[in-house]
């Protein structure tokens, strides 16, 4: 087809592709000269039809996307005949193929267009030779929860069963609808990239092009890209009071040149001066503090708006931002609790230490829930699984987040506590009150929202029925050290069932410090607490298959935190020193969810943090000998310096090694080139 300035509409595709950052543009006759193409490729491939009109700025977000290796535009569109339908969930596609396959569950149709990380390209180059034959890949379920078999090289199941199927009558029909849903078939984890504000269409005849034209021509497209990189859906907080206001800070720190990162460092500047007033105490210095406090907030939403803006993403500068939003948080809760203990309030730093433990442990259920439900979203249901009470607050769930911007859509949004209604909370308390009643206000709604979130995620869990912990490696999330590992495995009561325990005798140990006269007379009772607390290692080696083992890391993390505080407790340790240990502690383990989310493998010094029950058997000891101020501070300084050094040798050291193993020359090292 030709477009309105008589260019054949592939041509200006491939040109729009090098805009959106293609570093090479090649046309593949048929699907047999694709797969030579995929089979050579060492890079992420962006695989189009020759039928899309976009704006430029669609096929850019497409290349760019950060949410995953494999990505592909689905568009709003009505399903048509010779396109593929799709379903997805939780912005992944979980099915795709011909509309009356998808039972009428589609949510959208594939775009043409889709970007394959490396580690997906030999799956696509057996998805483009199936296609290629005429066949599709069928993924036929096994198992009692509809595990997908896997299919070799040439889409053939790897198990021995039959993994190919004739395309159907009214099945997808175009080559690039064939390779698309082939992958899909093969079990890939594909996101989905939506439109928004931007146009897409797919186009079959002259008329259908000179709609499409006009209607891209109708769009400012570096107006609708800065509305873009507000979040499509955010809390009430930033919705409202933030992101109504915050694109044309964005655009200036574009034309500022500011980078995410920078932004994200101001943030941290900004919620340390808040944090330091807080600290100070009187009205003047909680005011600005407050003042401080919220516009650090907006920068903390700019930094990932400009990231979109200007489409600049990193791993790096995504797991700084999710360490920075911890740090900031914990800092604020610092300098609270010292004003409170500053200003003769009571003890501020046992409550700053309390809202610091609570939101942690909240954080752990609410990383793993999440990738719970993506992992439930990938698998399909079988037969009689439906119904129940799960099966309802699914249901219900689902109806009122669509239900965008009613008053239980928000109800639901805010009810759980999120970031910007934390900031907001401490911001107004502080100003109107004093930091006492803001650590008592944010321990209240906390734990509220915890026991709200807590509870209808677990009856939601044990319908879903999806062992997580299973697909990753447990021992680096459960945060296990060599002791653990070498402890006997008690499988019958299962290690969520072990982890609970192990959390109960600290606990036990902290009330009774805190209730008596006399605390270092508990001194006897460490070691015991001590015993109960490795009951938690007794599961390290057991199946964490349960519908309820995602809670495992959380319960762990719990546990190690009421040890080291009710150690400290029993110590006479001050306020602070527990509470900087306990935050060297939530550090290390941020980090591991920050690379649960990205699937990275494990810190590289992590072997050297001695695991959660050699960390806690150190502590027993100091305690034993009197000396637990000495072993707080030892221990935690001694795990900063660790995570620091791992911190540099995972995101600079290694990688700089790499770029210059990659540019030596091919005789380095006394070996001749050939």
């Amino acid at each position: 087809m030709t477009t309105a300035t008589g260019e054949p509409l592939a041509d200006r595709l491939a040109a729009q592709l090098r805009r959106a950052g293609a570093d090479e543009v090649r046309f593949a006759a048929n699907l047999d000269e694709l797969t030579v193409l995929v089979d050579n490729a060492t890079v992420p491939v962006l695989v189009t039809g020759t039928d899309l009109v976009a704006h430029t700025a669609v096929l850019r977000h497409l290349a760019t996307s950060p949410v995953g290796p494999t990505v592909a535009l689905v568009l709003g569109d009505p399903p048509v005949p010779g396109r593929t339908a799709v379903r997805e969930e939780r912005g992944q596609v979980v099915d795709a193929g011909a509309l009356d396959a998808l039972d009428g569950d589609a949510t959208g149709v594939f775009g043409g267009a889709l970007r394959v990380g490396v580690d997906d390209l030999p799956t696509l180059a057996a998805a483009a030779r199936a296609a290629a034959s005429g066949l599709l890949p069928v993924a036929a379920p096994i198992g009692p929860v509809g595990d997908v078999a896997p299919f070799g090289p040439a889409g053939a199941r790897a198990d021995g069963g039959e993994g190919l199927a004739p395309v159907a009558a009214g099945g997808p029909g175009s080559a690039v609808d064939r390779l698309f849903a082939g992958l899909a078939a093969l079990g890939t984890l594909i996101f989905a990239q939506r439109v928004r504000l931007l146009v897409a269409h797919r186009v079959d005849d002259a008329a259908g092009l000179a709609a499409a034209e006009a209607a891209v021509t109708a769009v400012d497209e570096d107006r609708a890209e800065l509305r873009l990189s507000v979040k499509e859906k955010d809390d009430f907080f930033s919705t409202y009071f933030v992101s109504t206001w915050s694109p044309y800070v964005v655009r200036l720190a574009a034309r500022l040149r500011l980078t995410p990162t920078g932004v994200t460092v101001i943030s941290v500047l900004f919620a340390l001066a808040a944090a330091v007033l807080f600290g100070v105490g009187g009205r003047l210095a909680l005011v600005s503090g407050a003042v401080l406090l919220y516009l650090g907030f907006m920068l903390d939403c700019v930094d990932g708006q400009l990231a979109r803006y200007t489409r600049h993403f990193s791993a790096w500068g995504g797991w700084l931002d999710t360490m920075a939003d911890r740090a900031k948080e914990y800092l604020v809760y610092a300098g609270l609790g010292f004003g409170v203990s500053h200003a003769g309030l009571g003890n501020g730093w046992a409550l700053a230490i309390a809202a610091m433990t609570l939101q942690t442990v909240r954080h752990m259920t609410d990383t793993w829930y999440g990738v719970l439900h993506d992992e439930a979203a990938r698998r399909p249901r079988t037969a009689g699984s439906s119904g129940g009470i799960g099966d309802r607050l699914n249901a219900a769930s689902t109806r009122v987040q669509a239900d965008t911007g009613s008053v239980s859509y928000w109800l639901k949004r805010t009810v759980v506590f999120p970031i910007g209604e934390r900031w907001a909370l401490i911001a107004v308390t502080v100003a109107l009150f004093n930091p006492l009643v803001s650590l008592i206000a944010v321990l209240v709604w906390g734990v509220l929202a915890f026991a709200y979130t807590g509870a209808l995620r677990t009856l939601r869990a044990r319908w879903m029925w999806v062992p997580v912990l299973d697909t990753v490696d447990a021992t680096l999330h459960r945060d296990d050290g060599p002791l653990a590992r070498r402890l006997p495995v008690v499988r019958p009561m299962g290690p969520l069932t072990l982890a609970v325990i192990a959390a109960l005798g600290p606990a036990v140990l902290l009330v009774a410090a805190l209730l008596g006269d006399a605390p270092d007379e508990l001194r006897w009772a460490v070691p015991v607490a001590l015993l109960v607390l490795l009951v938690g290692g007794l599961g390290a080696g057991a199946a964490h298959n349960g519908p309820l083992d995602w809670l495992v890391p959380a319960a762990l993390r719990a546990a190690e935190y009421l040890f080291a505080i009710a150690v400290g407790v029993v110590g006479g340790a001050p306020g602070w020193l527990i509470f900087g240990y306990v935050f060297v502690l939530t550090v290390h383990h941020y980090d591991l969810t920050a690379r649960l989310e990205k699937r990275q493998a494990a810190p590289p010094l992590h072997a050297a943090t001695l695991g959660w029950e050699g960390r806690s058997a150190l502590l027993a000891l100091a305690a034993i000998a009197g000396v637990v101020g000495i072993g707080l501070a030892t221990l935690g300084a001694y795990l900063l310096v660790v995570f620091v050094v791992s911190v540099a040798l995972a995101w600079f050291v290694r990688p700089a090694r790499s770029a210059r193993a990659s540019v030596a020359p091919a005789g380095a090292g006394g070996a001749a080139p050939r």
